[in-house]
């Protein structure tokens, strides 16, 4: 078997969607499990839909996630050019060869007449009406400037059978497929007819993409027969839904990689999930880096039925790859998030400490951490904690001992002020937990916080410790 080559060919019309980002992480893993060749084209030819910054956009989104392509537009190749526009001519060129050998035919339908065919069930289909016109009056009325476009000649009996690797054998009757356009009117192609031409150009021998295209693909197989060129070997991936009846959706505004990263998700994380929308390894095991993606992929564990895109999966799935940061590079990423809130004014060393473990997104830290600077009024039924014997009234006793306590802490650190809280504790021959439960109610007016007391302490100051206790000593009455 001749060398394996996959392709991820993207549109340029905005962010980069999940489903898409999964189809070039599969193409990309299939070839390097293979000494394949992974290789980028951008299919621009829909201008009317193209977006300024959208192919920059692909390429710095493929980069970071180390997605990396043997060929394409900015790398390079022996296939070139790689993006679809700058190969106007090539396509032309073969769409004739086909007029002449009858498998496609030059068609003068005005918008009128489309307009006016049959409507079926919501869809108008073309009526062969322009596949008559003798050669020589087709040429005629081309070179007078007459406005044309080259369509596909579709047998009308019998039927198209190819296998793909997902979904085994698919057959599609001939009569229900209509003549595409191949080359429209302002002598691009269409995408239909573009991806043939340059998927065998290009020596692309394994076409991954998703289910959408499972009835289309005879289209393209008439196509490759017409020319007599080999097909490739299919592998159509199942739909990612947003829920059990709707498709995740770019066009619905649905996720992208960008907004995954802007909602403060790790780009490892977000592969991780992605790979798992629709995969799955023979060990069934879940969280895996990308090296171990690389090992483990298996076209043969690409399912068939649709993949729920879950929010609360992909967070828990963040949370263990923020765990297991070093604190450098913790601190390192979560820099703009505290640079870009109130966070900025504690000591930064000390938020990291003490938000690392106890988030999920980088984005939670802002409101996680609210109360190291809202602090007000609080219903005292918060004192209560039938596992610790605490209550209101316990901590009407205590409060003020340890007020006075944590006032003579000379060297304001979690670990002198946890070792002296705990020493309270005994000096009043009460549970230290029920000690720490008070002190950190008392601290932050709320039922669950991240950390305990003696780190709360720590990162908001003495001042501001001793203060928030008088308050809360003062609403016990």
């Amino acid at each position: 078997m001749s060398q394996l080559r996959t392709r991820f060919a993207p549109s340029p019309t905005g962010y980069l969607h999940i489903g898409g980002l999964r189809t070039a992480l599969y193409s990309y893993l299939y070839a390097k499990k293979t000494d394949g060749k992974f290789i980028l084209r951008i299919e621009d030819t829909d201008q009317g839909r193209y977006v300024d910054g959208a192919v920059e956009l692909i390429y710095r989104t493929l980069h970071e996630t180390g997605i990396e392509y043997d060929e394409g537009p900015d790398v390079g190749g022996d296939y070139g050019p790689y993006i679809q526009s700058q190969r106007k001519n090539e396509y032309l060129y073969y769409a004739k060869k086909l007029v002449e050998s009858g498998h496609a035919y030059y068609c003068f339908c005005t918008e009128e007449r489309l307009a006016a065919l049959p409507d079926v069930n919501g869809a108008r289909r073309y009526d062969k009406h322009c596949m008559s016109i003798p050669k020589e009056e087709a040429e005629r009325r081309i070179a007078q400037g007459e406005k044309y476009v080259i369509r596909q000649n579709m047998p009308t009996v019998g039927s198209t059978t190819y296998h793909d690797v997902v979904y085994g054998d698919i057959t599609i009757e001939n009569s229900e497929l209509e003549d595409q356009i191949l080359i429209k009117s302002d002598g691009m192609p269409t995408y239909n007819f573009a991806n043939v031409i340059d998927d065998h150009l290009m020596g692309i021998n394994c076409v991954m993409r998703g289910i959408e295209y499972l009835s289309s693909t005879p289209k393209y197989n008439l196509l490759y027969d017409a020319f007599g060129w080999a097909r490739p070997t299919y592998i159509h991936m199942p739909p990612i839904m947003k829920d059990a009846q709707h498709k995740l959706s770019k066009r619905n505004g649905d996720a992208s990689y960008e907004d995954l990263i802007k909602k403060g998700f790790l780009k490892e994380a977000i592969i991780n999930y992605i790979a798992l929308l629709g995969w799955s390894p023979k060990d069934d095991s879940e969280k895996m880096s990308f090296d171990e993606l690389k090992r483990k992929f298996d076209v043969s564990g690409i399912n068939k039925s649709p993949s729920i895109f879950d929010p609360m999966k992909l967070a828990w799935l963040n949370s263990l790859y923020i765990k297991e940061m070093s604190a450098e590079a913790f601190a390192e990423y979560a820099t703009p998030w505290i640079d870009g809130c109130y966070l900025k004014q504690f000591d930064k060393a000390l938020v990291c400490k003490l938000i690392q473990s106890r988030i999920e997104t980088f984005a939670e830290m802002e409101e996680k951490l609210r109360f190291l600077t809202e602090y007000g009024s609080f219903d005292s039924e918060l004192y209560v904690n039938q596992k610790q014997k605490a209550d209101a009234e316990l901590a009407k006793q205590i409060l003020p001992a340890i007020k006075t306590k944590l006032e003579n802490v000379a060297e304001w650190n979690n670990q002198n002020l946890f070792g002296a809280l705990v020493e309270l504790s005994a000096e009043l021959e009460c549970k230290k937990g029920a000690v720490l439960w008070i002190a950190r109610v008392a601290l932050t007016g709320l039922a669950a916080t991240p950390g305990g007391a003696s780190e709360i302490a720590e990162i908001i100051g003495k001042a501001e410790t001793l203060e928030r206790i008088g308050l809360a000593i003062e609403q016990l009455g």
